[in-house]
């Protein structure tokens, strides 16, 4: 249930249901009621649709794809709309384009896409940007003869010949590795199924490598194997396993080189990092500190001592240093930078004379350059906007005094830069640039804050077109996630402008549950107090109104995945304040799914919700779960979306939750489910593609405030 949408969400459209010569308007589908009794804690809840999860019952399948007809007919008066929505964000995206090369070894690497094509192309240059070009990875020619295509990361042996790579053609999430050479193409025949996107790293040997399996019931990585190049999987040897199914796994090689990482995580509460010499393949992983409950902690290996990122007796973190070979001895921490309850630190990158530390205050980040040349000599980098998101880029190289970093705001595209640490020049790289006589100075960004029904400050950030009257004409679109402490950042989306440009107004809330403002904002959104989050919702959709910037006939909502339970709690608290509300991938049926095990990811988010075996927390989440919380009165025009074969929200519970919306709800609005058949969680592959699912989301919208232009 962990993604976050902020610029692409719902799902690709399902084309050809709809009878265009049919003249007689389709019903409203109905999903036969077969009653099931869940009962736990004494207590018995009906659900008369939780057959819906039979994926492959013809029954089923003809429900969704009926639903997909009733949206196509119901959306027809605004049809060329939706392709011209799709051809207008289209036309602002550079087709023929490239990434801002990199330097990691002898070579540069760059991401490439070429006009016309879906994905990228993943290229690298050795010895200089002059250099011929080589293709390591072309993704359009990987990607033919499949619907769906996800490259989940590469990486390159330390003498820059071989690279794993892995693929996803369902969207299901379960990856296969591949290796390649890199130097002749050939793709070597052994195909490891089932792994974790990303999580692997080369030994300095350039034959033995590193891979997390993924359990394919729970879609929990919780094997790590040691693999020899040339050798048969089968024989691959298992090196750690993971027997508590509620941490998440990581695995990486460490930016220094010298060691290979593997990272178990509790989702927000404990952290335990093993570490493996690169050079040593064939000896054990030994643990850096080992796991507590509530300690939570990330490392940085440099020369002879590790830097560690800790949250031990320091809420919002504190940096340690500690000498190699010590880290299990907490007295041989010593602390570099102490906790502060006003700054949260987020995060740290380590070069030769400089540390950097990505510290957030008042709910936006700043760069701190710490040269260690200096005695700690230090300052921040300055960005001069009112909400904006930076963040360091990838910085392989520890011999330099250049941070390669990225920066955009809700009016600046997407935009790197490298900063001298040393004489604080900045020099811009590249600015995403958006065709169609975008002009930045058209457009307006503000950061105000509503005041929550306890009494706690909560930031919006708000995008509009200059000349847009504030006296509660203006349509809003009001966006939060608010979960998992993920922050949603007040960045650039170049499709957003096709609502802007029609006089939208488009609104950020920073509520609780993310961490904008410290880990007690993440603190104060989750377990017993995660109706903070929808409470704090509702009340900037009433701040927005009272200040005049939208009016409830006008105010729309949007979340995605856990933001869809927002969006589900919003509706059911205060329906009257919304003209329509999409909510995609929603995770809706919150009891149901955290009380089956088998579903995946449902064991690691027990410290995000809570455990409903437990009656407290069973107790808690009934009273907000948005399908138990369905009732008969007037709900606002709704688009839910969701795919076939999601690995984090499952389809069922979107599908179950618009079934009982239409047996309940006492209104006339829209309510319409979209299924995509073939896809997952994050809708459709292909960068042009998804802009299908935006013009879809945008088209609902303008069609209930009459636009069709």
């Amino acid at each position: 249930m962990k993604t976050n949408y902020l610029s692409i969400f719902c799902l690709t459209t399902f084309f050809g249901m709809a009878n265009a010569q049919t003249p007689t308007p389709l019903a409203a589908p109905k999903a036969a009621v077969k009653p099931k009794q869940l009962t736990i804690h004494g207590d018995t809840r009906v659900d008369n649709y939780y057959y819906l999860n039979e994926r492959e019952n013809p029954e089923v399948i003809n429900y969704l794809k009926a639903e997909n007809a009733y949206l196509e007919q119901t959306l027809a008066p605004v049809k060329e709309l939706r392709q011209k929505l799709f051809e207008e964000m289209k036309g602002r995206i550079k087709q023929q384009d490239q990434s801002v090369p990199y330097k990691e070894g002898d070579y540069y690497y760059q991401t490439n896409f070429v006009e016309g094509g879906e994905y990228p192309i993943y290229v690298r240059k050795k010895g200089s940007l002059s250099a011929p070009e080589e293709v390591m990875f072309d993704c359009n020619q990987l990607a033919k003869g499949h619907a769906y295509y996800n490259l989940g990361g590469y990486e390159v042996s330390d003498n820059d010949e071989l690279a794993i790579f892995c693929e996803d053609t369902v969207s299901r999430r379960l990856y296969t590795l591949r290796i390649k050479n890199l130097k002749t193409g050939q793709i070597y025949p052994e195909a490891i199924p089932n792994v974790e996107a990303g999580d692997f790293a080369w030994a300095t040997d350039n034959k033995t490598l590193f891979y997390i399996k993924k359990d394919v019931q729970t879609l929990l990585g919780y094997q790590v194997y040691r693999h020899v190049l040339g050798t048969d999987p089968k024989q691959d040897v298992l090196v750690y396993e993971e027997k508590d199914n509620q941490f998440y796994m990581g695995l990486y090689r460490m930016k220094s080189k010298k060691y290979i990482a593997v990272v178990s995580d509790h989702n927000g509460v404990t952290t335990e990092y093993r570490l493996l010499e690169a050079a040593r393949p064939t000896e054990n992983f030994t643990v850096f500190y080992p796991r507590e409950r509530g300690h939570e902690y990330d490392i940085q290996h440099f020369g002879n001592k590790f830097y560690v990122r800790t949250n031990y007796k320091a809420q919002n973190y504190r940096l340690m240093e500690v000498p190699e070979g010590q880290q299990a001895n907490r007295a041989a921490w010593k602390e570099v930078i102490p906790h502060r309850a006003d700054v949260f630190l987020q995060n740290m990158d380590v070069f030769a004379g400089h540390l950097v530390l990505g510290e957030r205050k008042e709910g936006l980040t700043r760069l701190r350059i710490i040269n260690q040349k200096k005695s700690g000599e230090d300052h921040y980098i300055e960005f001069g906007e009112p909400a904006y998101v930076a963040g360091m880029s990838y910085n392989p190289e520890f011999d330099t005094n250049v941070l390669r970093y990225s920066y955009a705001s809700l009016t600046t595209p997407g935009s790197t830069f490298d900063y001298n640490m040393d004489t604080k020049v900045k020099t811009l790289l590249k600015q995403q640039e958006v065709l169609g006589g975008f002009n930045k100075d058209n457009y307006v960004s503000e950061r105000v804050y509503a005041t929550a029904r306890d009494g706690v400050k909560v930031p919006i950030s708000l995008v509009y077109r200059k000349g847009t009257k504030k006296d509660g004409s203006a349509p809003l679109l009001q966006y939060a996630y608010g979960s998992y402490g993920s922050n949603t950042e007040p960045g650039f989306g170049s499709a957003r402008l096709s609502l802007l440009d029609r006089g939208f107004i488009y609104a950020i809330a920073h509520i609780r549950g993310g961490q904008e403002m410290g880990r007690h904002w993440y603190e104060d959104g989750k377990m017993l107090k995660k109706k903070n989050t929808f409470n704090d919702f509702v009340d900037c959709s009433k701040f927005l109104i009272e200040n005049k910037y939208t009016s409830p006939s006008k105010l729309f909502a949007l979340g995605g995945s856990a933001g869809g339970l927002l969006m589900g709690a919003v509706v059911n608290q205060a329906p009257e304040l919304y003209r329509g509300v999409v909510a995609a991938v929603p995770f809706v049926d919150v009891v149901t799914t955290m009380l089956d095990e088998t579903i995946p990811l449902t064991t690691g988010e027990w410290e995000e919700w809570g455990n409903p075996k437990t009656k407290k927390y069973y107790d808690y989440m009934k009273s907000y779960s948005p399908y138990d919380n369905v009732e008969k009165k007037a709900y606002p025009n709704m688009l839910v979306t969701t795919g076939l074969h999601d690995s984090q929200v499952q389809y069922w519970e979107p599908a179950k939750w618009v079934a009982k919306l239409r047996t309940l709800k006492t209104d006339q609005n829209q309510l319409l489910l979209h299924t995509n058949m073939e896809a997952g969680h994050g809708g459709a592959s292909g960068r042009f593609e998804a802009l299908k699912e935006v013009a879809l989301e945008y088209a609902f919208m303008l069609n209930l405030l009459g636009i069709q232009q």
